[in-house]
């Protein structure tokens, strides 16, 4: 009986090992039942197996919109896109990948970049333990947009850690009549403060002086292409919305300039890197400072392009 007794306890004791070892393994596939599962999300990632055929950039937020649906309720905190994504950033890069001018340089031509393989099948992504998942909630708590006019650049921040820097294109210096508003606009982008309030995932393109869409483009190249499927970012500046939108370029030639209709212009690799690192409610500053130190540390004066100072 005590033999017996002994060997029961050293079942349990194994049984119990194998749980805590198979809780601990991030590479462990629970995709069949992972209403099962929920406690390991705890302490472990799963590592969860993507459709079975390749996943194009047309339907790359349906697809990433079922895994969140699938595991939300799974998860001890809020899954959504962001977070996921964030927790894989190699699907970033893949997306970054399918920019038009990064394909030219490969030497590939693409028409249609909707076609583009960015989750090809096979691959895997993990759904964040909850260790992991708080760490990029709280660093999307603490990241901040920075945008100076006359610099021309973007800068995202955690803190005060500088994470990226991009150049961008601004609003022109005059007023034009605009066909979509149905009155006379100044183009100058707006300075303050304020939240990135708004993502438009499926974007539709417009021409704000004629209020007609268009659905080509003629790139820096000259060939012409259909337009990308890349989300617009709409800002609130000063608990004003002014259709202020940051949103990719077809003509990167035209960063670095007083161009656009007000809006914030970026290269197409540089609008997926923003809209994964603002979230709904992040925060966002737009000013207007002529006087920057140079990567020496040298003040310099920029061009007043806006004419403030005259």
């Amino acid at each position: 009986m005590i033999k017996l007794r002994i060997h029961i306890v050293l079942v349990i004791i194994l049984l119990i090992s194998v749980k805590l070892c198979c809780q601990d393994n991030p590479d462990l596939n629970l995709d069949s039942k992972p209403e099962g599962n929920k406690v390991l999300l705890h302490s472990g990632s799963l590592n969860t197996s993507i459709a079975n055929h390749d996943i194009t950039i047309e339907h790359y937020f349906q697809y990433i919109d079922s895994i969140v649906k699938k595991y939300d309720s799974l998860t001890p905190y809020k899954l959504t896109e962001h977070v996921l994504v964030r927790a894989n950033p190699w699907i970033i890069n893949n997306l970054k990948n399918t920019d038009y001018y990064k394909m030219i340089a490969k030497g590939s031509f693409v028409y249609d970049q909707k076609e583009m393989v960015v989750l090809p099948k096979g691959t895997s992504m993990i759904i964040p333990n909850v260790y992991i998942a708080e760490k990029i909630i709280d660093s999307f708590n603490k990241t901040k947009i920075d945008i100076n006019i006359p610099e021309y650049k973007l800068r995202i921040y955690e803190d005060t850690t500088e994470l990226y820097v991009f150049t961008v294109r601004v609003g022109r210096n005059e007023e034009k009549y605009l066909e979509m508003s149905g009155r006379i606009e100044d183009l100058k982008t707006k300075t303050g403060e304020g939240y990135i309030v708004n993502h438009n995932r499926y974007p539709r393109y417009f021409n704000p002086v004629t209020n007609l869409e268009y659905f080509v483009t003629k790139r820096d190249d000259e060939r012409v292409t259909k337009l990308p499927q890349i989300p617009f970012i709409e800002t609130e500046i000063n608990g004003k919305r002014y259709g202020q939108l940051i949103h990719p370029t077809t003509n990167p030639e035209t960063l670095g300039k007083a161009y656009s209709n007000g809006c914030i212009g970026t290269r197409e690799e540089d609008a997926w890197v923003i809209y994964y690192y603002a979230p709904i409610n992040t925060k966002i500053t737009i000013r207007y400072n002529l006087k920057i130190k140079d990567i020496n540390g040298k003040e310099i004066t920029l061009k007043d392009i806006y004419h403030y100072s005259e």
